[in-house]
């Protein structure tokens, strides 16, 4: 018993050596902008996000605007439809989604207005 708990100590410690030397040589490098290798979607993002744009997608949550005819919440779009989700009332648990057409306002059983507008795509 007492030489199956040396091995299981030796056999522990070859491998926390062998990890301390494998990481000890990658300590000193350091990786590359990721700028100088990103390509494509990628890189059109971080370039994005270099010039003070946080959501190149419009993924984030839009606050609702006046919701009137006159000024609906305007949702970006870089297609001529979009699907929209509308939170009609604030500790509402459910989620009524809407098509918005381009040139077609589009009002949600709450009254609330949204309209589509055009965003160039990255």
């Amino acid at each position: 018993m007492a030489s199956l708990c040396r091995q299981i100590i030796r056999g522990n410690a070859l491998k926390s050596v062998l990890l301390s030397s494998a990481r000890r040589g990658f300590a000193d490098k350091m990786m590359v902008d990721p700028m100088e290798h990103a390509t494509g979607l990628e890189k059109k993002e971080l370039l994005a996000l270099q010039s003070g744009n946080d959501d190149p997608f419009n993924m984030k949550v839009l606050k609702k605007a006046a919701g009137t005819r006159d000024n609906p919440t305007l949702v970006p779009s870089c297609f001529d439809a979009r699907i929209v989700g509308c939170i009609c009332e604030e500790h509402s648990t459910s989620i009524n989604w809407l098509w918005v057409h381009k040139d077609h306002p589009r009002r949600c059983e709450c009254g609330h207005w949204y309209k589509l507008i055009e965003k160039t795509p990255l």
